[in-house]
């Protein structure tokens, strides 16, 4: 997300269109960031709620993963990458804010904010908006009845293959993704120690690697999205009932897991944006560099042409590509 939407937002407030919340006000900040002032004025109370860690951590003191309460006078949504995500932010806001407070929303084209604002106005919301700082801000009242317009942008939990839920806004949240898979095919059958799942997700490399591997000690999964790492327990509790599992929902990047593994699996994000950037994968193959014991390895899936190879040669004793098909690659290494 960029700080231009993050203007976007508190734009119809610096020009008068929508009254800046008073004193005591309750403001609901679904997909909260940091980094710009608030308006001159904006007196009211902010619940921040950010899921993702890494802005998370920037909310400072009172922000939470997921919202809480209710009767809101107000409610900020910044929009993400997924429809499905955004859809279900405004409808938490309607959930959540009272009868005629105002929900502001915005979000860059990236965003795919002018699809959400035609959404809206199929469901009949009467709404305004101004394009501006490259993105767009909705603003409305909430209405009096809500439910239906709630049912319709709520999506229902994806069931995959019969053993799996996730929700849109995760990562493959609907299907099992190509790359894990041919990771699946390659992890060790024999293998007893602890082992750590740097960005799990969902939970599908841990529930796959304690299906091949039955003696598995413990499986430890790493997450950055809150969401994601709720339905990783559900999932392991699923499918693997009886295997020791722990969670923590960390940004690898610059919390480090304070424990040693004998593995660590992963197929990391490569994604800011709409750009492709392999500093993220990079930062995780650090960090699982310092996580591993001595003779420990690291096993990782990547798209074909992501330059993991020379950070691996720099923090790793061995490395080297384990197999590879059109699209992915699988790269191994032993501290």
């Amino acid at each position: 997300m960029s700080r231009d939407a993050l203007k976007t937002l508190f734009h119809p407030f610096a020009t008068g269109a929508v009254p800046v919340p008073a004193e005591g006000d309750r403001v609901l900040f679904l997909g909260a960031e940091g980094g710009h002032p608030l308006p001159e004025g904006f007196s009211g109370t902010i619940s921040a709620v950010q899921p993702f860690r890494p802005l998370f951590r920037t909310l400072g003191d009172g922000a939470v993963p997921l919202a809480e309460g209710e009767g809101y006078d107000m409610a900020l949504v910044l929009c993400g990458k997924h429809r499905g995500e955004n859809e279900a932010r405004v409808a938490e806001a309607l959930q959540r804010v009272t009868e005629g407070g105002m929900i502001v929303i915005a979000g860059g084209k990236e965003d795919g904010i002018q699809t959400l604002r035609t959404t809206l106005l199929k469901l009949e919301i009467d709404l305004d908006y101004t394009p501006k700082y490259h993105g767009v801000a909705i603003w409305f009242a909430r209405p009096k009845h809500v439910e239906a317009t709630i049912t319709a942008l709520t999506k229902p939990t994806v069931q995959i293959e019969g053993r799996f839920e996730a929700a849109p806004g995760m990562f493959s949240h609907d299907r099992i993704d190509p790359g894990s898979e041919l990771l699946v095919s390659r992890l060790p059958t024999d293998f007893d120690g602890n082992a750590a799942d740097f960005g799990a997700g969902w939970g599908y490399l841990s529930v796959a690697l304690a299906k091949v591997s039955p003696r598995v000690n413990r499986i430890d999964l790493f997450e950055a999205d809150y969401r994601a790492l709720e339905f990783a327990k559900t999932n392991m509790a699923r499918n693997c009932p009886e295997l020791q599992a722990r969670f923590f929902w960390q940004d690898l990047s610059s919390e480090p897991p304070k424990e040693k593994y004998d593995l660590v699996i992963m197929n990391p994000p490569f994604h800011e944006a709409q750009a492709a950037d392999p500093e993220l994968g990079k930062a995780m193959i650090r960090a699982a560099a310092g996580a591993l014991r001595s003779g420990g390895r690291l096993m990782l899936v990547a798209n074909r042409g992501l330059p993991y190879e020379p950070v691996m040669a720099e923090v790793f004793k061995e490395s080297g590509e384990l197999c590879r098909n059109a699209r992915f690659k699988i790269l191994q290494a032993r501290k």
